[in-house]
């Protein structure tokens, strides 16, 4: 419930601080007096934006800052889920600064509009006679059945399920798409990947093979050198070998005349082992060489198939090949096991599409339970309302497919005289109807489900007498339930209030200010009895204000 306002710089407001209690709270004023100017006010609160306009004094700042308590309300789930601090004792703060920017606060901590919107659908509800245009929208007459019907698990249940079954359609549509796509490419894929297949990529060492044939191609030339090397060592008197030996002769001769010669001599010792072991060594290679066409043809085979494919592929190592066929054996592998993953995902789709239409079902029987009972009660309210021959029809149709909330379309059907047809309540209801319907609507929710505050703006325009009468019970009767404030003209509805405040103006200075001030006892009876017979009060006037206030 709201538990105070405070309001400075505002409008026509200097400043103004008032504090409300439960029950009923009635608000009255002349025309003009500046009751839209309090709505605007509180507006602001409920994240209604803002401009510099609205501000008495632009070069100071206006705040707007009302308390609520919302013990009863459970809303701790929602403020965990907009980061803020729950306190039972909620305060929320609007600030326009000179610059014309505004700031949100709840609980002092800054807030985006969004924010305030969310959270202000559940503190207080103001209601106006253009607002009962919401009676003829299809999502507020399901809200009005659900609530009555206890649908409220049973949607959020719903809901969270609708959103998984479209998610998983969205995916299985994917899948059916890369399905058809990937098709396209098997085939070429496949080839391929055969082809990196055939060539063993993992035993190739492309540094060997290139190796091995520059050996095959040039073993001719090879050949010739290995002899031509043999020769030079090898060769009588001339030959290195031979010449070796002589110089190992020479020092071995001086060796003994100190260390240094035996070292020499030692060294060409060494060098003419080495010597010998490649004599060997070339003659090996010598003896092994030969030529061989086919193995020649076979490795440049193998090299022209290996940078086809570096080409083709646009690569420069057998590395990268080995990466294309790993990714390309995953796209094969991909394509062919699509075909369990699609079935399996038809699967899941269907069983949840079960599990949906049975709660849609159960979603219906609440509906149609529960909808002959609200069409009495409104119809039973409506007759006391001055609306005694107004029917209503309301049809549930189940639909094909899902929606937000369920498989059912709603006929909202209305017939206000006899004779008449039923109709959209849209084309077949006047704006004083609506507001009573809605009001109607309203007392008979308050039975089942904990509402927000509700202000009923000029509700009651256009009624008078024993309506207006009705229309005071019900918001009385309300009020039991909920904090209920009512903007009002009429003296009967303003004589049921708990508490009751007036909206006027003075001037100062030749500025206008708009105030508001809570009547006690003697200025209620006053304030109806002015309701009753204009400013002149008579004292048929004031017995009759205070028989109404008895």
């Amino acid at each position: 419930m709201l538990t105070s306002l405070y309001i400075k710089n505002y409008a026509l407001i200097d400043e103004l601080n008032v504090t409300f209690n439960n029950g009923l709270t009635i608000i009255t004023g002349e025309t003009g007096a500046g009751k839209s100017i309090l709505l605007g006010g509180l507006s602001l609160v409920l994240g209604k934006r803002a401009d510099l306009s609205q501000v008495k004094h632009t070069d100071e700042k206006c705040i707007i800052e009302a308390i609520f308590d919302i013990a009863s309300y459970d809303l701790k789930a929602l403020f965990k889920l907009l980061d803020l601090d729950y306190d039972v004792q909620t305060i929320i703060r609007r600030e326009i600064l000179p610059s014309g920017k505004s700031r949100a606060f709840i609980n002092d901590t800054p807030v985006i509009l969004e924010s305030l919107v969310i959270l202000s659908r559940y503190l207080i509800d103001i209601h106006s006679q253009h607002q009962t245009q919401q009676l003829t929208e299809d999502n507020y007459q399901f809200q009005v059945i659900d609530a009555l019907a206890e649908n409220k698990f049973n949607l959020e249940e719903f809901s969270k399920k609708l959103s998984l079954y479209k998610s998983l359609q969205k995916s299985l549509e994917e899948l059916r798409i890369s399905k058809a796509e990937m098709i396209k490419e098997y085939d070429y894929n496949l080839f391929l990947l055969k082809e990196l297949i055939e060539i063993d990529l993992e035993k190739i060492n492309l540094e060997d093979l290139e190796k091995q044939y520059e050996e095959l191609n040039n073993v001719e030339i090879i050949g010739e050198k290995l002899h031509s090397a043999k020769t030079i060592l090898n060769a009588e008197n001339l030959g290195t070998i031979n010449q070796l030996n002589n110089v190992k002769q020479e020092l071995s001769k001086i060796s003994g005349f100190g260390k240094a010669y035996e070292a020499l001599k030692e060294r060409i010792e060494s060098v003419g082992i080495e010597l010998d072991d490649i004599i060997i060594e070339l003659d090996n290679l010598e003896s092994n060489l030969s030529a061989d066409p086919l193995e020649l043809e076979r490795v440049n085979n193998q090299l022209q198939i290996v940078n086809n494919l570096f080409q083709k592929h646009s690569i420069l190592t057998v590395e990268e090949l080995i990466e294309i066929k790993s990714q390309l054996q995953s796209k094969i592998d991909s394509t062919e096991s699509l075909d369990e993953t699609i079935a399996e995902k038809e699967k899941e789709v269907i069983k949840l599409q079960d599990n949906l239409n049975q709660m849609a079902i159960e979603i219906h029987k609440n509906r149609t339970t529960v909808i002959p009972v609200f069409v009495s009660k409104l119809e039973s309210i409506l007759a006391d309302l001055g609306m005694p021959n107004a029917k209503f029809k309301i049809g549930l149709n189940q639909l094909d497919d899902f929606v937000y909330n369920g498989k059912d379309s709603l006929q909202f059907l209305f017939m206000a005289n006899k004779g008449s047809s039923f109709n959209a309540l849209k084309k077949s209801a006047s704006g004083g109807e609506l507001s009573r319907i809605m009001l109607a609507i309203k007392s008979i929710l308050a039975e089942y489900i904990q509402l927000p505050s509700i202000m009923f703006d000029e509700i009651d325009t256009g009624v008078s007498g024993e309506i207006s009468n009705k229309m005071g019970e019900i918001m009385k009767q309300m009020s039991s339930n909920m904090q209920v404030f009512t903007i009002t003209h009429l003296p009967q509805i303003a004589a049921k209030g708990d508490s009751h405040f007036k909206v006027f103006k003075t001037d100062s200075k030749n500025v206008t200010h708009t105030q508001l001030k809570k009547l006690d006892e003697d200025d209620r009876i006053v304030e109806i009895a002015q309701m009753l017979g204009g400013l002149n009060i008579t004292d048929s006037a004031i017995a009759h204000a205070k028989q109404l206030l008895n």
